[in-house]
């Protein structure tokens, strides 16, 4: 009779019955999963802090943050949005203060709300419908009427990202494939991926996204009051870009679109690779695209997009089996395992965090 009452007793009794292997193992990919999901919460509270710091700017408290900020949000824009653009940014010029800080606090308030256990799902909440008030009324949706929104320079809006991060990272207690799949599941989850990614590569290919000098000046209209080894990189990449619109405008959608499409490959690695492959775009899109926010003057409210896509792509990682679980000899079959647990899309749902 094996000594169950000692770690090496439990572990040959795993080993030795089928079922218990089974449940450890689920267990096991549960408690990844739900840490996974949690620290990529912790990262977005971290991004919502950071919002609510850079709305502490001065130049936020200054009729200027509505009339160069906010009110240019309205142009090309249909009445609909330009209308309630327009009525926010003229209260925000003429009370700056009141409503900057009021629009401060939120952030913060949302990031704290986040980070602590037992708000996070009102926080989460909160985020939401915070999210979609800013995306209409201070990023003009994204510019997706405006016929110019353009992934390399933060479209569809990262205040979107900010809505979708939220529901794919809403606690839930089913084991997981991937932390964004813990409450709406995983085919739910893809299908966001697919479209949100399918709609940056429809973005990247717009008419006024291909001419010859646009992708140009983006990377070289990034870097107002940046230090001097960044202005380098962005002439440089500027020179690279020149009058190659069109090409680099393609060259990016094919790529976005692999993106959205890897996730419902049927291998693992395959997956995987596509996810790589959205961290290196969020990279470039970020560096070159968004001069990191554009920070170096005072007047960024946000990180932009970048960081959101790579956090998204984090979100989506597939899950790993607990190695306790995975007995010796089973020469590969653990990937197989993953990938098997990566498409099954019947799990329950639950309430734990």
């Amino acid at each position: 009779m094996s000594d169950t009452s000692s770690p090496i007793g439990i572990v040959s009794t795993v080993r030795s019955d089928p079922a218990r292997l089974s449940e450890a193992g689920s267990a096991g990919s549960a408690r990844i999963a739900v840490d996974a999901r949690r620290a990529a919460q912790l990262a977005l509270a971290a991004l919502w802090l950071l919002d609510g710091l850079l709305q502490f700017q001065p130049f936020m408290f200054t009729k200027d943050f509505a009339a160069m900020t906010l009110a240019p949000v309205a142009g090309g824009n249909p009445t609909w949005i330009s209308g309630p653009v327009g009525w926010v940014a003229g209260i925000t010029q003429n009370h700056p203060v009141s409503v900057n800080t009021a629009f401060a606090v939120v952030q913060v308030a949302l990031g704290v709300g986040i980070a602590w256990r037992p708000t996070v799902k009102p926080a989460l909440l909160a985020s939401v419908v915070w999210s979609a008030g800013v995306w209409w009324l201070g990023e003009g949706l994204g510019g997706l009427f405006a016929g110019a929104a353009d992934p390399l320079s933060g479209a569809p809006g990262a205040v979107l990202l900010y809505a979708l991060l939220a529901l794919l990272l809403w606690p839930g207690d089913r084991s997981a494939p991937f932390p964004a799949a813990g409450r709406v599941g995983p085919r739910a989850a893809r299908a966001v991926w697919t479209v949100l990614w399918g709609l940056l590569a429809v973005l990247a290919v717009l008419p006024a996204n291909r001419d010859a000098g646009t992708v140009q000046d983006i990377v070289t209209g990034t870097d107002d009051g940046a230090p001097s080894w960044f202005v380098a990189l962005e002439n440089h990449a500027g020179n690279v870009t020149a009058n190659r619109g069109l090409e680099f405008s393609v060259a990016l959608a094919v790529l976005l679109a692999l993106v959205a499409e890897s996730v419902w490959l049927p291998w693992a690695r395959a997956v995987k690779a596509g996810l790589v492959l959205a961290f290196g775009l969020a990279a470039v899109i970020w560096v070159f695209g968004e001069g990191f926010g554009m920070p170096f003057e005072g007047m960024a409210t946000d990180p932009n997009t970048g960081p959101l896509l790579a956090l998204l792509a984090f979100a989506f990682w597939p899950a790993r089996r607990a190695s306790a679980a995975t007995p010796a000899g089973s020469d590969g079959r653990a990937d197989r395992a993953e990938h098997a647990e990566h498409a099954d899309s019947d799990d329950t749902e639950g309430d734990a965090s």
